[in-house]
């Protein structure tokens, strides 16, 4: 079973000040090179490579050649580091140009959609972080500031614009989920998805044939392939969906 980890757990405080740069530098002989960046870099890049299991100081300070005591003179501990890393890599997105305010609202919410997609697959420990009470550093703003600039042209509520950046996000972290899952589960069971399935054939067939699922047995031989962009296809439909919210509001 995966542990969650839990964004803001530690000390918020702390994790506020070195997030916007208002915290105490180490004073007391930090190692020559070694940086609060260069921690959070070492922590995200294990966390993508090994899963956010494995970050852990004493991992870190091995990874970067120093001795754990002196990561605690830059940062707490590895609830404050969770912090630090999910602000890092929501920054990532932030390169893109910034939308003019009242623009094409749709490719703002494709934009934002993608974005979060591309940021799941890159980071997929994410999905394993319980982020209901972030703390909200210098990156996570601006990212929230960026999607609310493409949203303008809306004319929705403030509440309903966020209710928008919440629908999408939602909607992209199922499939996220979904696609990062069957992926694991290759890893952790060695089976491929074509021997998982192919060992249940026989049993499907027979249920097939037995006249109890009538409108399983008449789908299409594609219907479950690989080929279909359920992504695409959701994503279009929520974009139609909030279209005529707009259509409707702009009409009264």
């Amino acid at each position: 079973m995966t542990t969650t980890e839990t964004s803001g757990s530690g000390d918020v405080s702390r994790s506020l000040e070195l997030l916007w740069g208002t915290g105490d530098r180490p004073s007391r002989g930090p190692k020559p090179g070694l940086t609060l960046d260069r921690i959070v870099t070492a922590a995200v890049e294990v966390a993508d490579a090994e899963g956010l299991a494995a970050v852990s100081m004493r991992r870190i300070s091995t990874d970067l050649g120093t001795g754990t005591m002196s990561l605690y003179r830059y940062v707490p501990g590895k609830a404050e580091l969770l912090d630090l890393m999910l602000d890092r890599v929501q920054g990532a997105p932030l390169d893109a140009e910034k939308p003019a305010p009242g623009g094409d609202w749709r490719a703002a919410v494709e934009s934002l959609a993608r974005g979060h997609l591309d940021l799941y697959r890159a980071h997929p420990w994410l999905l394993k972080v319980n982020q209901a009470r972030t703390v909200l550093g210098p990156s996570a703003l601006r990212g929230l500031e960026l999607a609310l600039s493409g949203l303008q042209g809306m004319g929705l509520s403030d509440p309903e614009l966020i209710s928008v950046i919440i629908s999408v996000q939602s909607f992209v972290s199922g499939i996220a989920r979904m696609e990062i899952q069957a992926v694991e589960a290759v890893q952790e069971t060695g089976l491929s998805d074509e021997e998982f399935w192919g060992g249940q054939q026989p049993f499907l067939e027979k249920a097939m044939e037995s006249g109890e699922y009538p409108l399983m047995a008449a789908l299409s031989e594609d219907t479950f392939g690989a080929g279909f962009d359920h992504f695409g296809f959701g994503l279009r439909r929520l974009i139609d969906g909030l279209d005529v919210l707009v259509r409707q509001r702009t009409a009264g």
